[in-house]
């Protein structure tokens, strides 16, 4: 798989000339003219594409693995329930605060290594977490949903600069790895630690996919070439720019209805009669949609002038989920779920919508910084309040009334975001 052009080739233009080896060539040192009008980039090759999959299907697994096993690791470590809230809330706080560092990482290291040192502090924090108690996992996870964070802002810029005329589909291939990932890390960890007899074996399993991302990763990014492009757009702030805000604000109320559902549908589930291991299993089905949308819905949003009727109705379905479970939960709880999981079915709209409201791979990464440190603080809010309004009403309604609410507000932001202009 080559670049070609297209779309991209405002941004990015292969040049003929041959790839430098060992830094800068002759030709460029003795032209400082030409030299200030190129750059390297990442060819688009089919290892590439690999590389970009393999390191996708490993942003997701540090908190999902963690999430299926974590009473059991609680009473190993004998950490209180407290910890175990603050272990869980911590993604989110991370993936907003670490994110805002990717765009000078960027800048100071190039794409290559910049994406290959976040997997690298993935691979780290998954083996340090299982190695001692409550203070070292919360660390490690501190680390891995660090690495997790800047891959976030990191990888959709590759798929930008590398792959112009091929967006749709290779956002989808990373968008269904980012949800398989994910769904694998849920279903087998508690599986892996039944087999081993030790939590600390299955999490740590995962760390041996994440160092084999490190190697693909540095052996699909090693191939780069000169590239002709326009200058930058001069370094600029997005916050007073009124599209980067509603892509941001769009962003950070889908992942806030995303982790409500992830992390409390199988309690709402439970109180209206399910037991436990079958809403451990809607749970699953629910995530499991992202894989058929994350691979199918970009290639097509990127097909159309305007996203913001896909983005509306695609919200609105999974809001008749939450109409479900607000109004007779234990009715038809697997329709609920399923419909629920087709409104997180957005997740791949809003990376696609991203790449779309750009011109410049640099504008590409200050916006997907933007909206993913912002958003996923605002997303942090969401299972916090669900749980206090449950707590203080000592019933779901208010909360799923909260989270219908924002359901509605996301689908009008949502179609503003998917409006063609750029930031």
């Amino acid at each position: 798989m080559t670049p070609h052009r297209g779309r991209g080739a405002r941004d990015v233009q292969i040049a003929t000339s041959t790839p430098p080896r060992g830094g800068r060539s002759a030709h460029q040192a003795g032209n400082t003219a030409l030299a200030s009008s190129r750059a390297t980039a990442l060819i688009g090759t089919t290892l590439l594409v690999i590389g970009v999959a393999l390191a996708a299907a490993n942003l997701r697994p540090a908190v999902t693995s963690l999430a299926s096993v974590l009473e059991q690791v609680r009473g190993s470590v004998g950490a209180s329930h407290a910890w175990a809230s603050a272990l869980t809330a911590l993604p989110a706080l991370c993936f907003g605060a670490a994110g805002v560092l990717a765009p000078r990482l960027n800048r100071h290291f190039g794409l290559a290594r910049a994406v290959g040192g976040a997997l690298v502090l993935l691979t780290t924090g998954l083996a340090l977490r299982v190695v001692d108690g409550a203070v070292v996992v919360l660390s490690g996870t501190l680390l891995a949903c660090a690495g997790i964070a800047l891959g976030n802002v990191l990888i959709p810029v590759v798929i930008k600069q590398s792959y112009p005329d091929r967006l749709g589909v290779v956002t989808g291939v990373y968008m269904g790895a980012l949800a398989g990932g994910g769904a694998l890390g849920a279903a087998l960890t508690p599986s892996m630690a039944d087999a081993t007899g030790s939590w600390r074996l299955a999490l740590g399993a995962w760390a041996l996919l994440a160092a084999a991302a490190v190697v693909l990763w540095v052996a699909g990014a090693r191939h780069a070439d000169v590239v002709a492009a326009q200058p930058p757009p001069p370094r600029r702030s997005l916050l007073r720019n009124r599209l980067a805000w509603t892509v941001t604000v769009f962003f950070g109320l889908q992942a806030l209805v995303a982790y409500v559902i992830m992390g409390w549908l199988p309690e709402v589930l439970i109180e209206s009669g399910v037991d436990r291991t079958t809403a451990g299993l809607y749970l699953a089905i629910c995530t499991l949609f992202g894989v058929p949308t994350g691979l199918f819905l970009p290639p097509l949003a990127v097909r159309m002038r305007s996203q913001s009727l896909l983005i509306a109705v695609l919200t609105l379905i999974g809001g008749l989920g939450i109409v479900g479970l607000l109004i007779a939960p234990g009715a038809a709880p697997l329709a609920w779920t399923v419909l629920a999981g087709f409104g997180m079915g957005v997740f791949p709209l809003v990376i696609t919508v991203i790449a779309l409201r750009t011109d410049h791979p640099a504008d590409t990464a200050s916006l997907s910084a933007m909206a993913q440190s912002l958003g996923y603080l605002l997303a942090a809010c969401g299972p916090f309040l669900f749980g206090l309004l449950r707590g203080i009403t000592g019933g779901w309604t208010a909360s799923l009334v909260l989270v219908l609410v924002v359901t509605v507000i996301q689908a009008a932001v949502g179609y503003a975001a998917g409006r063609p202009r750029t930031v």
